[in-house]
């Protein structure tokens, strides 16, 4: 078994993560019939099927679970190890794959990514906005965006962003005006609340803080999404009270669209992280993407 080709694997690898041979196949730039091709080689090398499939899903085996499992990470430092041979190109080469929560991809993402590219023309940047927290490296990515709550401890972190963020409350004037403005986070109990609720099914609660008062609400309301624009669009047309980032509703407070409530209870907390294993062979993609955070860091006027 020790002639196993890495192709066989890697392609078994690229089925089971997506659950379909048209979306490994759009991956990896092949046809989906040469992935067919080597799983069934693969298969019939180990004598043990790994993938059932019909025509409608694919889904690996208590035996592939097990072999994704072991072999991802594995396959992740031999990339890396291949990776780190761009070290020696004159520029770095190659795709740095990267998961990220959907407010990084919306607030501040974009603006770095795209200056990190025409610094590094050559360097394929694939992004994947989501709210679940997954492992990374199973995953298939080289690196995450997360806040230091949801850090494991064993990864490395590089600020990315903001420093600082407030988590603000706001409704439109005409809610306010229809249902009185809340002088206490409790108040929100007897209002209508609009709220966000994770793909994992956790709908977000809703912090507050006032000279080291600190105070946890999970109201109720007309409307629960996953989606920001609804919520906003909720919020506008006077459905109820938002809670968000300060920097998603602040062109409607501009606007008049919002009206800012609680001003005296805002929760603040620390911005957003790069985290990454501690590898030997770093990809040279990953390695230029952060020491271009850092230096940027390093440029940024302080305070």
């Amino acid at each position: 078994m020790n002639d196993l080709p890495l192709s066989d694997l890697d392609a078994f690898t690229a089925i089971a993560r997506e659950r379909s041979f048209r979306a490994a196949a759009r991956k990896r730039g092949v046809s989906a019939s040469s992935l067919s091709e080597s799983l069934r080689r693969l298969e019939e090398r180990l004598g043990v099927r790994l993938l059932n499939r019909t025509t409608r899903s694919v889904t690996p085996t208590a035996a592939g679970e097990r072999l994704l499992a072991q072999l991802a990470p594995a396959l992740s430092e031999v990339a890396a190890a291949l990776g780190a041979l761009d070290n020696f190109r004159d520029r770095p080469a190659g795709t740095l794959r990267l998961n990220v929560p959907t407010i990084a991809a919306r607030l501040f993402l974009p603006d770095i990514a795209c200056r990190f590219l025409k610094l590094y023309p050559e360097i394929e940047l694939e992004i994947v906005a989501e709210d679940s927290f997954i492992d990374v490296l199973a995953a298939g990515f080289d690196a995450g965006i997360r806040y230091d709550e949801r850090i494991e401890r064993d990864m490395i972190a590089v600020p990315i962003g903001p420093r600082r963020q407030r988590y603000v409350t706001a409704a439109s004037p005409a809610y306010l005006q229809e249902r009185g403005v809340p002088q206490h986070p409790r108040d929100l109990l007897e209002h209508s609340c609009i709220r966000h609720r994770f793909l994992s099914g956790a709908a977000l609660t809703w912090e507050f803080e006032r000279s080291g008062e600190t105070l946890a609400i999970s109201p109720s309301g007309a409307l629960t999404s996953n989606s920001i624009e609804v919520e906003l669009a909720a919020a506008i047309a006077g459905l109820g009270i938002i809670g968000s980032f300060q920097e998603l509703l602040e062109p409607s407070l501009a606007s008049g669209q919002l009206v800012a409530i609680l001003d005296d209870w805002v929760s603040e907390f620390s911005g957003p992280y790069l985290y990454y294993a501690s590898r030997r062979h770093m990809p040279a993609p990953l390695r230029a993407f952060v020491d271009f955070l850092k230096l940027e860091r390093q440029r940024a006027p302080s305070g």
